[in-house]
């Protein structure tokens, strides 16, 4: 009988190891599944805001080339036309930013990245320990 006990926790441990490594492969999975959409995040966050900055700053140089000194203001003959400048400077600031930009948002993305990579070390040792603590 003594032997059968043995041999029935010796099987108890064993399954329970080979749940906690199912469990903690899992978490890495999991983990790297996340990090891989943060990535994604980060980029197109990037891009979105050089986008924005890159439509503020044609936006102020179309209104600082559009009144030429001396010239008529011609604003009741298109109505409309604030609307589309917008629209169209928005176009070209989006087209900027797809065929490679300034390069900002690759600067925000690099600082982002590495801000991630430091805080990650911390979640992860946080994440062992408590799995450590479980297995107790």
């Amino acid at each position: 009988m003594a032997s059968t006990s043995i041999t029935g926790s010796l099987a108890v441990q064993a399954q329970a190891g080979l749940m906690q490594a199912r469990e903690n492969r899992l978490l890495g999975q999991m983990q790297a599944a996340k990090t891989g959409n943060q990535d994604g995040q980060i980029e197109k966050s990037a891009k979105e805001f050089e986008a924005m900055l890159l439509t503020n700053w044609l936006q102020q140089a179309e209104q600082s080339m559009a009144s030429v000194p001396g010239a008529e203001d011609d604003d009741d003959g298109a109505p409309g036309r604030e609307q589309m400048m917008s629209l169209g400077v928005q176009s070209l600031a989006g087209s900027l930013v797809s065929s490679g930009g300034l390069g900002i948002a690759a600067m925000i993305a690099k600082a982002l990245h590495s801000a991630q990579d430091k805080a990650q070390p911390a979640a992860g040792s946080a994440v062992a320990a408590e799995a450590q603590k479980a297995a107790k």
